[in-house]
């Protein structure tokens, strides 16, 4: 189903680019460039067969992208982790891999609170040579 839809995704892409090139602009005189008041005004005449085959080309387009965007959403939603199980390949953990032994682990000493304290300020040096 998925693959169905993606398959006419792509074509209805592909068509609409198409269609949309083959269609020729509105306006596409001089004067529509700098802003004609004439072609403001009027009203659009009717649709041809190529703007019909557009329109539905576009619809077909947001359907699929509707469709896929729902499909692939419930496919994100699935875990893989959640159908794994443990093997009896895995090795076990052992306690030296979890807890080293003390040794290896010096903690650092702990410097009272009132040593690290700044009770005067240092000396500002001038860079001038006075």
């Amino acid at each position: 189903m998925f693959e169905l839809l993606l398959v006419i995704h792509v074509i209805a892409c592909i068509a609409i680019i198409f269609f949309v090139l083959l269609q020729s602009g509105r306006g596409a005189e001089l004067g529509a460039a700098f802003g004609s008041v004439g072609q403001a005004n009027s009203v659009r005449g009717s649709m041809t067969g190529v703007g019909k085959i557009t329109t539905g080309v576009a619809i077909v387009f947001m359907l699929t992208s509707l469709s896929l965007a729902y499909l692939s959403s419930e496919t994100a939603r699935d875990s893989v982790v959640r159908d794994l199980k443990p093997s009896a390949t895995t090795a076990p953990v052992s306690e030296q891999m979890l807890f080293p032994e003390e040794e290896a682990q010096e903690e650092p000493q702990e410097v009272p609170a009132a040593e690290l304290e700044q009770k005067a300020a240092p000396p500002i040096e001038s860079s001038s040579g006075n």
